[in-house]
């Protein structure tokens, strides 16, 4: 049986998620890690290389503007676990507001660099990120951090821990650690998209700092 959204959503909901091996393969299996990575929304951590390119702006971060651009650059890399099938599955997410890309794009509209992800609750589960610029994929998860947190989320799954991820605050935690996080999540309501986006740095670099 084809894997649907609703069963998608589903594995989300019970701490599960799906990959394919490559992005030629048809075939796709649940993943449930012993280890999750995820990122404290109040313990992001801003390097000051970071902060002074979010002080020099000369870019906007916003939501769904090209998410199937966002998806197709994600999966552009000689290795990924992106396939045919997950790509029509994020697509029919998007379509009813439970996928959504955080984009960051230049002055000229140019993508940057992006997030992607699925919305329960109060959980973001983090797919995949892409940069096409300097710090296009780290200003995206700044931003994001914050906007998830003014509108009311307590969760943002990163699935696997990375060198990358970890040196901006994300950590790792047992799998009965984060079942108990993503019950919790799962009770409260976010506001992904009812959420206005605050595109000044400048009060995003406050806000994290004081938090973090």
């Amino acid at each position: 049986m084809s894997l649907t959204p609703e069963l998608l959503l589903h594995g989300y909901s019970i701490g599960i998620f799906p990959m394919a091996e490559h992005r030629d393969d048809d075939d796709l299996f649940w993943v449930d890690p012993k280890r999750r990575g995820i990122f404290p929304l109040d313990g992001f951590h801003l390097p000051r290389s970071l902060r002074r390119r979010m002080r020099n702006g000369g870019y906007h971060p916003v939501i769904d503007q090209d998410f199937a651009a966002v998806v197709r650059a994600c999966a552009d890399r000689p290795e990924t676990w992106i396939n045919a099938d997950l790509t029509r599955l994020y697509s029919a997410l998007n379509a009813i507001g439970r996928a959504h890309s955080f984009e960051i794009r230049g002055d000229d509209d140019r993508l940057w660099g992006a997030v992607f992800g699925i919305t329960l609750g109060g959980a973001f589960f983090g797919e995949s990120m892409v940069s096409l610029r300097t710090d296009g994929s780290k200003l995206a998860l700044a931003h994001l951090v914050d906007h998830l947190r003014r509108a009311g989320f307590t969760l943002f799954d990163a699935q696997f821990l990375t060198p990358h991820l970890a040196s901006l605050g994300a950590v790792e935690i047992t799998r009965a650690a984060y079942h108990r996080r993503l019950e919790q999540a799962l009770l409260r309501d976010g506001k992904f998209l009812q959420t206005a986006l605050d595109t000044d740095p400048h009060s995003v670099i406050q806000r994290i700092t004081q938090t973090s």
